[in-house]
């Protein structure tokens, strides 16, 4: 994250080994025609680790069975494997216990969780919930089908040109008919890092609960959900270096336990007849049915693999390659950056002056260079900054300088075609 200080003795005793780690990365070695694949979107989703695919591998061959219902060894084989990923999840997130982290299959499944439980519930004609210009569609579309439903209303708080929350603004939005507050933790086509702690802050002076969506977030830097005080923090794990269809919701345990369930179905259950049906304890009340095992298992070996690692060589080296990359895209003839902001991590979105987002994409990859083009389910940033879509460069802890040059050197082929 740019914007935080550092003498060079804090950076130089937290470097990583470039070399090790991407030899963790097995599809780094991937060539693209006859070039070296070059991987820049990471926002998108991240690659995996070896650890993790022997971790998925090691349960589909050797302790594949359903959880939680088998008295058999095999079964209970599974079932620690998966409730000690969760154990692991909370530890990572630090919860308070590993009851507040429910599985989803990602991020977007856990806003619309809360939004189908907590928000239904709490929501009521005239109401409003507050989220932001920067959000992600994940964290707009569940909140306009909910206040539709409930006929609530949607606040939205502005960004500046640089791309930073207007907390001014936010103060004026919070009001007596508030129920949730819904903010990203970092944007994923500015790179902007909220200050989500005084957001929170904010909204608990006025008993408003937050929901914090830590998509981008969770990979980028170290998060303490009890530091933070949100009350709730949703996490993906594709791209936490972890399996695509699995996620995880952090919620209070009070307020998971006043949520009534998302779906119904087996495991949510604590008994059923025709007559009634009571449900399961928490987190088991909002994971109906055969979960994603493996999922669950291999992001569970994806946080001991960033653990092992440690958030503050990652947090270094990133800081050090997007304030790298940031002097060389600015180099590059004609290109201008979206999403300026003192306090932004590893995403760079631009644009490049008579030349569209979708041409700069596919002439790059024809060098081997995989970045993303689009509106990156963020239509209302396009809208903000005025453009149809930009290029977006995002950063992971395997990428490097060598990297940024590839890029650069694509960038320029592209200015050739295009004059």
């Amino acid at each position: 994250m740019t914007g935080v200080a550092r003498t060079e003795s804090e950076d130089s005793a937290h470097v990583l080994d470039e070399t090790r780690i991407r030899e963790q990365f097995p599809i780094l070695t991937s060539m693209v025609g006859d070039r070296p694949l070059v991987y820049l979107d990471n926002a998108a989703t991240t690659q995996k680790p070896r650890v993790v695919l022997d971790r998925l591998s090691r349960y589909y061959a050797a302790e594949n069975a359903n959880i939680h219902r088998g008295v058999y060894q095999l079964s209970q084989v599974a079932t620690d494997a998966y409730e000690g990923a969760r154990a692991k999840v909370a530890r990572f997130l630090h919860a308070s216990d590993p009851s507040e982290i429910v599985f989803t299959r990602n991020a977007t499944e856990g806003i619309n969780l809360v939004a189908q439980t907590f928000g239904r519930s709490t929501l009521g004609a005239g109401d409003e919930v507050v989220i932001s210009t920067m959000e992600h569609h994940s964290n707009i579309v569940p909140w306009q089908l909910l206040c539709e439903e409930k006929g609530a209303t949607l606040k939205v708080v502005p960004i500046s040109d640089q791309g930073e929350l207007d907390l001014d603004e936010l103060d004026v939005l919070l009001g007596p008919r508030t129920k949730l507050v819904s903010i990203v933790h970092m944007s994923n086509s500015l790179g902007t890092v909220n200050p989500v702690r005084e957001v929170v802050e904010r909204a608990h002076a006025r008993n408003v609960p937050v929901l914090v969506d830590g998509s981008q977030a969770a990979y980028h830097m170290k998060v303490d959900v009890r530091a933070l005080g949100c009350d709730f923090y949703v996490v993906t794990g594709h791209k936490l270096y972890g399996p695509t269809g699995i996620g995880a919701l952090y919620g209070r345990r009070t307020l998971l336990d006043a949520m009534p369930p998302y779906q119904g179905g087996g495991d949510m259950i604590s008994s059923v007849t025709f007559d009634k049906t009571t449900y399961n304890e928490v987190p088991h009340k909002f994971e109906a049915g055969t979960p994603h095992i493996a999922g669950a298992i291999g992001l569970g070996a994806a946080v001991d693999f960033m653990t092992s690692i440690g958030f503050e060589p990652i947090v270094a080296h990133e800081r050090r390659l997007l304030e790298y990359a940031t002097n060389a895209l600015t180099a590059v003839p004609g290109l201008r950056l979206i999403g300026t902001a003192p306090q932004k991590a590893s995403i760079l979105s631009f644009v490049l002056d008579g030349v569209h987002a979708h041409d700069i994409g596919t002439i790059v990859d024809t060098e081997g260079v995989a970045i993303r083009t689009g509106h990156h389910c963020t239509q209302p940033v396009m809208d903000r900054f005025g453009v149809p879509a930009t290029a977006r460069a995002s950063l992971a802890m395997y990428n490097n300088a060598d990297d940024i040059d590839r890029l650069v050197g694509a960038l320029t082929k592209v200015r050739e075609v295009f004059g």
